[in-house]
């Protein structure tokens, strides 16, 4: 699946996902505003579930990086049938709530949020999988450099931490939370930016470079899965406020000062 497009041709081809997924029991009359709010919660749980599930991809795919385990990695692509189905159900959980009926101001807003947060956490998903993939390329026993190991298990951490505030943010309406999260992103955009530089100098041997150009696409996966967090918690603040705002570019390059 693609980061950009597959998410929304799925859920266009999806067959077989019950409408009855997003109904739950309320107590309220069906059909009734306080019914719908209790389903719309419901999904919003499943949604953020899926984060849960990123950070399980990211923890394994991160010890095989760590340990060349190519079986991990392996398990990592397998299992991203989890995420997207995780997609699949809330997206057509949502669709099954908007036939019902129309959701009206602070409702309106979680609905549009969470088709966006969804369509992030699947992205998120697809990352832990290109980096899955770059691990059996590198062959049983790659020539290692440990610097550009160890700055990649620090992106990997800060990311990690990311998607655990990510949600946090959206569950509590935190919109301080969210905002925090653009301070650690600049951490995974400087990692990244150094372990650039490491591999362009890393040497002359070929099969140095050629895991080096590896591991700089894998650093290159770990920024944009917190880049796609920042996106879930500019989700929070528009919830929280009905306005729509990015928050300040933590991709933009760092003077000599910062």
């Amino acid at each position: 699946m693609s980061p950009a497009s597959s998410a929304d041709e799925s859920a266009g081809g999806a067959q077989g996902v019950p409408l009855e997924t997003a109904r739950v029991a309320t107590g309220a009359p069906p059909g009734g505003r306080a019914h719908f709010q209790g389903q719309l919660r419901t999904l919003e749980s499943h949604a953020l579930a899926g984060l849960d599930l990123i950070v399980e991809q990211l923890d394994r795919v991160l010890e095989a990086l760590s340990h060349q385990d190519v079986e991990l990695a392996q398990m990592v692509i397998a299992d991203d049938d989890r995420v997207d189905g995780r997609y699949l159900e809330v997206h057509q959980g949502i669709l099954s709530l908007l036939a019902l009926q129309a959701p009206v101001a602070g409702d309106l807003r979680l609905v549009a949020a969470l088709l966006h947060t969804i369509k992030h956490i699947v992205r998120m998903g697809v990352q832990c999988v290109n980096i899955a993939k770059m691990i059996p390329l590198s062959g049983s026993e790659p020539p290692v450099h440990n610097e550009m190991l160890s700055a990649l298990a620090k992106m990997g951490a800060f990311a990690r931490s990311e998607v655990v505030q990510c949600k946090a943010a959206f569950a509590n309406r935190d919109v301080e939370l969210a905002e925090d999260l653009v301070r650690q992103d600049r951490e995974i955009n400087r990692l990244n930016r150094d372990i650039f530089r490491t591999a362009i100098e890393i040497g002359d041997d070929p099969d140095t470079r050629e895991w080096a150009m590896h591991m700089t696409l894998v650093a290159r996966a770990l920024e944009r899965i917190g880049d796609n967090a920042v996106d879930i918690g500019e989700q929070v603040a528009f919830v929280v406020t009905g306005l729509f705002r990015e928050f300040s570019d933590s991709s933009r390059p760092l003077g000599p000062s910062q």
